[in-house]
């Protein structure tokens, strides 16, 4: 809020409340405590898990949602070059590519959650979710972005969809295109080539949402055949704190049976799943996954695993296998026994959501085989982590043990600003690698240095 005394003396109160707001946000910056271990002590195959750090007041280290200067743009990889494929957009969050080279891009945010703002920690959430980029209404649109004449952007865009609602996964299964509404899955006709799609969708099967919907972002992959959707469906609360009631069928990757609308419980435990892709030797699903807060900056890594049928992964009761969170009563003592300890840690709090696998990417050798993840950065750790787009080099079908390989960096100013955040990764038709980033309102290209 700008202007003079005079305008501050009109406004009276509002303005007292955007003062007292902005004294809490920056009392709260120093509340908590510091990281002991570097991120990637994190990370990888065997990650250090120290004791739990719990204080009065969790960690809160907010990076300002600021958007890119002029002519700056992040730090590409030695061997890559970056540059925008398309900006000025809505938020983009999710990225699909069609297979004739149009990209898809869910421009979107969180819906209305009337019920998660209750209480003071709550609101003060959601103050520290807006001044992280977080609070601007939904688009609730698919826009369609294509390159006409091949100099790796997109000279020509469209609305395909609108009037959805807080859109995130896509998928194409022949001439049946697939949308994850944070509410539902439906089901649009498209043929080769559309533009915009004006038929109205046909709703496949609800999903978990309601008046919280704490983890909002629904993503989904075909199977190789066409007949199963995998769904991921987040957690309605950070460890259980509402109760199980309200967790019912959520932290969860659900099996869809595309044509009679049924689904299962595939793999549970899994306190926000996002990106999902298949490993291409093995045929695996693979997941990341954001694991839980306020135990310390230095817990709980964030993770990417292989997802099995039947599988459960510790959340709330546990994390990273049998690591038992003691603040989830009553324990549940069988079902730890039984968790499953991710493949690999990608570092605490480091938000990880896209994923791809690098099949047909025409970068440099050191990316031929591995994942791809977007890391968005978050608030519960003091310095900063994420905020960058990392490799993980694979071999036979698991991480290899390497250290993961940066691929952009450079979202943060030195003061700890957000210049972007990087969400879903894809890699295009021509093997380019495209990231979406929510904060710059851009999509950015990486390729081969020329």
């Amino acid at each position: 809020m700008t202007g003079s005394p005079n305008a501050a003396d009109r406004q009276g109160r509002p303005l007292s409340i955007a003062v007292l707001i902005g004294t809490i946000l920056f009392a709260l910056t120093g509340c908590g405590d510091l990281a002991r271990l570097p991120v990637s002590a994190g990370t990888g195959a065997n990650p250090t898990l120290p004791s739990p750090q719990q204080t009065l007041i969790p960690t809160v280290n907010i990076a300002p949602a600021k958007g890119w200067p002029a002519g700056a743009a992040p730090h590409p990889a030695p061997g890559t070059q970056v540059a925008a494929f398309a900006d000025s957009l809505d938020h983009p969050r999710w990225l699909y590519v069609l297979p004739n080279g149009d990209v898809l891009v869910a421009e979107t945010n969180a819906p209305p959650k009337p019920d998660d703002a209750r209480g003071f920690k709550s609101w003060l959430m959601g103050l520290m979710m807006k001044r992280a980029g977080a609070g601007t209404p939904s688009a609730n649109r698919i826009t369609l972005l294509r390159d006409t004449d091949g100099d790796g952007k997109a000279d020509f865009r469209s609305v395909l969809l609108e009037g959805l609602h807080s859109p995130f996964g896509m998928a194409l299964v022949g001439s049946d295109f697939y949308v994850a509404n944070s509410d539902a899955v439906l089901r649009f006709p498209y043929a080769a080539g559309d533009t915009r799609i004006t038929a109205t969708g046909i709703k496949v099967v609800d999903l978990p949402a309601g008046a919280i919907n704490h983890h909002w972002t629904k993503n989904l992959i075909a199977s190789p055949d066409g007949t199963r959707l995998y769904v991921t469906v987040g957690s309605n609360s950070n460890v259980a704190e509402r109760g199980m009631a309200v967790e019912k069928e959520r932290a969860a990757i659900w099996e869809l049976d595309v044509r009679s609308g049924t689904h299962r419980i595939f793999a549970s435990g899994l306190r926000n799943p996002n990106g999902l892709a298949w490993e291409p030797l093995t045929k695996v699903l693979w997941t990341v996954v954001n694991e839980r807060d306020e135990l310390g900056s230095d817990l709980v890594p964030d993770y990417m695993t292989s997802v099995h049928d039947g599988g459960f992964y510790g959340w709330p009761y546990s994390y990273f296998g049998r690591h038992v969170d003691q603040r989830v009563q009553p324990q549940q003592p069988d079902l730890v026994a039984k968790a499953i300890v991710p493949d690999y840690a990608l570092g605490p709090h480091t938000a990880p959501l896209g994923l791809t696998d690098s099949a047909g990417a025409k970068l440099p050798a050191v990316f031929a085989n591995g994942m791809f993840v977007g890391q968005h950065g978050s608030w519960n750790r003091r310095p900063h982590s994420g905020y960058k787009v990392i490799f993980v080099p694979f071999e036979r079908g698991k991480p290899s043990g390497a250290a993961p390989v940066d691929v952009l960096t450079g979202f943060l100013s030195q003061d700890g600003d957000a210049y972007g955040r990087p969400v879903g990764v894809a890699i295009d038709r021509q093997g380019a690698l495209l990231v979406a980033d929510d904060v710059g309102n851009v999509v950015w290209r990486v390729t081969a240095q020329r």
